[in-house]
């Protein structure tokens, strides 16, 4: 039976989506010239409505050189979408595209699932 109230609420959270995201997972290639196997990133899903949110600590870890806020980025997006922990994501979103690592397992909900996010470590 289907519950017309979750698919309201899905539409609802989903009207919110904002962002395009790109999902690459490692995946073995072999290249022929060489008969090697090598780890490549490959998409397996591309442009995937999502939406990006941030929050902060608000709280400021200062060193001698440096003040650091800690900010907790989270992908929301479909529950169906499947997002292994470690798999990069590619996100665009307000005209902005940036590259992150999925860095947990994710919170699966009926409308929608919540994957922590980190910057991807060349870009952070």
């Amino acid at each position: 039976m289907v519950n017309k109230g979750m698919i309201v609420a899905r539409k609802a959270i989903e009207s919110r989506y904002q962002g395009l995201c790109t999902i690459l997972e490692k995946k073995k290639v072999k290249d022929e010239t060489t008969k090697a196997t090598a780890l490549m990133d490959m998409a397996v899903l591309n442009n995937q409505p999502c939406r990006l949110s941030y929050s902060s600590s608000g709280v400021a870890n200062q060193t001698d050189t440096v003040s650091n806020i800690e900010q907790a980025i989270k992908l929301f997006i479909a529950p169906e979408i499947k997002i292994a922990p470690g798999s990069k994501l590619k996100i665009t979103q307000n005209g902005i595209t940036i590259d992150y690592i999925s860095s947990g397992v994710p919170a699966v909900y009926e409308t929608h699932q919540e994957v922590c996010l980190e910057l991807e470590k060349e870009r952070a």
